[in-house]
């Protein structure tokens, strides 16, 4: 299973990209997180459903410098990653 979260708020130069790749990795889910230019962050992960759950409760908490306002969460096609990784 594939979703993809918006996650809005001051989620930018902050350490979010590296705060949702670790915990990706803890969970065992791969994927991709990135900024986006409108200032969101966008996290497009794949795993089991209990696992996707789990970063969905970090996505939303974000690190402690951050201010997370929302996340939206869609389901997402497949995607070809061997692990969890930051697009920069």
């Amino acid at each position: 299973m594939t979703r993809r979260y918006i996650v809005r708020g001051h989620v930018q130069g902050v350490g979010y990209r590296e705060f949702a790749r670790q915990r990706g990795q803890e969970i065992g889910v791969k994927g991709i997180v990135h900024n986006l230019d409108d200032g969101n962050v966008e996290v497009i992960a794949s795993g089991t459903p209990s696992q996707l759950d789990t970063l969905a409760g970090y996505l939303h908490r974000g690190p402690h410098f951050s201010d997370v306002h929302g996340v939206t969460e869609t389901e997402h096609g497949p995607i070809k990653s061997r692990d969890f990784t930051i697009l920069y």
